[in-house]
């Protein structure tokens, strides 16, 4: 038996009346599907590892150059104290010492900077 042109237009019409439900429902789904998973890089525990401090990227890079930080105070024209700071987080570097200090570590101050947070 074939539909009659007004039970076509009825079927049509349900159709339409229910998509605009349906696709609210889909992107409902997909935004919390996506808060979850930022949610759980955020709680991750290689991710949390893997952010760092600046002061904890200066410190690496001094250690790893064997440094010590009268050393590196006495090549960017600071105190011993003022890199004691700045590894504690206690302080920051000015722009011109942190241009400094990736001169010292021999990186380009990018870089230094790409390593920090994550």
């Amino acid at each position: 038996m074939v539909p009659s042109g007004f039970e076509v237009i009825v079927i049509v019409s349900l159709l339409l009346s229910l998509i605009p439900p349906v696709l609210f429902v889909v992107v409902c789904v997909f935004a919390i599907r996506w808060f979850l998973r930022q949610e759980k890089a955020a709680k991750d525990p290689e991710a949390v590892a893997a952010r760092r401090t600046l002061g904890e990227v200066l410190r690496s890079h001094r250690e790893a150059c064997h440094m010590t930080q009268e050393f590196v105070a006495q090549q960017v024209g600071v105190s011993r104290q003022a890199v004691s700071k700045w590894e504690q987080g206690a302080s920051e570097p000015s722009t011109t010492n942190l241009i400094k200090l990736a001169r010292v570590f021999n990186v380009d101050p990018a870089d230094l900077l790409r390593e920090v947070g994550g």
